[in-house]
């Protein structure tokens, strides 16, 4: 079982990971796609999709961490 702190560090890793890879292949596929590019509107949505993630993948870990410790 994870503590919450371990569920929280996985989390924020896996997500930063994710991130990053948002952000470069957003500046790879928009001009491909010839969507008008702007690094600081990318920026802001993958921030916004971040956060969504990090709360996300928390809350379910957490979720199936006490429903593991029921069974």
């Amino acid at each position: 079982m994870q503590t919450k702190k371990q569920s929280l560090i996985e989390s924020l890793v896996n997500v930063s990971v994710g991130f990053l890879i948002t952000i470069i292949s957003l500046n790879l596929i928009f001009p491909f796609l010839g969507i008008e590019n702007h690094i600081g509107k990318n920026t802001l949505l993958t921030i916004y999709l971040t956060v969504l993630s990090i709360l996300r993948n928390y809350i379910l870990r957490r979720y199936f961490n006490k429903r593991q410790c029921e069974i």
